[in-house]
């Protein structure tokens, strides 16, 4: 009766010791009804929120100027992109990233008509130019590897461009660890490296595989067909079909990684160019007549090769992938991953004891 008593009178007051103990016996049915009352007013609970959702704007408010704003800037600073070719001597490398940048931008003969001598080691040598179109200026590094694999002996022959590669993580990487460092830390970071495979017909040879292996790890490799106009239509695609058997078998990871596609789009996109990984690419750095047009291109007996026909080779699928689908990508992964890793070992290095 006690009991009863008390839950059909009210507290005398605020601060009654039974209060709480008569709160915390009954069901929670004062919840529910405001629940019911919120959804009956068309609010949500906290809990319930949805994610990020669109809102309805009464008038323009002018966000989408920020898009103007960063094209403003990016084209008063400019940007950086490096670009690192890897092969042997003679597999068209320097005509290839002219031929891509459409300019002088690699190595060539100091006088005009006159073949310039190609050492035959892996001495790397880094060409920087800047180059601008509508108004965009792009810093450009085109680091080439004269003579990789030519020596009768190749053993250990990658160790100067690994060695180069993470020299620049090491420059980044004391720029960035600085207590008073620079607003915009130089990047000379690798952010993709072209690896020619030369057009033997055949399978990937060790050197190829191993060479890929390794570097796959630290940088972006993209494995392409050197002088594809050497091979007919069906040795390439079955030397591609080897290449992708190869390159399975083995682990080798190139770009575009599978592992970091988090987008449906991007990731059905990346798979369409993985089909076609490794392209078949001819390079070509004159201009020939042909149809009234100037098109760039390899001429033979028989006719003219043009690069940039894809019916031809390639070549548009290697450009688009580098320059104008996927080079914001290449220099993401580059500082979000493969300097990412590098940045950790060197701090877990720094931070063992003696």
């Amino acid at each position: 009766r006690g009991v009863q008593a008390h839950r059909l009178c009210p507290p005398r007051g605020a601060g009654s010791s039974l209060e709480p103990e008569e709160r915390s016996m009954e069901p929670p049915a004062v919840p529910e009804e405001e629940e019911e009352e919120e959804k009956e007013e068309g609010a949500v609970p906290l809990s319930m929120a949805p994610g990020p959702v669109g809102c309805q704007l009464f008038g323009y408010v002018g966000i989408e100027a920020v898009l103007d704003q960063m094209k403003i800037k990016t084209m008063k600073t400019g940007f950086e992109f490096n670009i690192m070719v890897v092969g042997q001597s003679g597999l068209g490398k320097s005509t290839m990233v002219n031929t891509l940048f459409k300019s002088k931008v690699s190595r060539k003969s100091s006088q005009p008509g006159q073949e310039e001598r190609i050492p035959k080691t892996v001495q790397l040598q880094s060409i920087t130019h800047v180059i601008e179109e509508k108004g965009v200026k792009m810093k450009l590094t085109v680091t080439d590897t004269p003579g990789f694999g030519d020596q009768i002996n190749n053993e250990n022959c990658w160790d100067p461009i690994i060695k180069y590669i993470n020299e620049q993580y090491e420059k980044y990487l004391r720029e960035e660890i600085l207590i008073t460092r620079k607003r915009k830390i130089p990047d000379t970071r690798v952010h993709g490296c072209v690896y020619f495979v030369p057009p033997t017909g055949h399978w990937l040879r060790p050197l190829d595989l191993e060479f890929m292996r390794r570097l796959s790890k630290i940088v972006n490799v993209v494995p392409v067909i050197a002088k594809a106009d050497t091979l007919t239509l069906e040795e390439r695609a079955e030397f591609k079909q080897r290449i992708q058997e190869d390159l399975k078998t083995h682990a080798i990871s190139v770009y575009p990684q599978e592992d970091f596609d988090q987008d449906p789009e991007d990731r059905a996109l990346n798979d369409r160019i993985r089909e076609k990984i490794p392209f078949a690419v001819v390079g070509a750095d004159q201009e020939h007549q042909v149809n009234g047009k100037r098109v760039l291109g390899r001429k033979t007996k028989w006719g003219i090769i043009e690069v940039e026909n894809p019916a031809h080779c390639e070549f548009p699928l290697l450009r688009d992938l580098l320059i104008r689908s996927h080079l914001q990508d290449l220099k993401d992964i580059t500082h979000n991953v493969h300097y990412e890793s590098y940045r950790v070992r060197r701090l877990n290095e720094s931070n063992r004891p003696g």
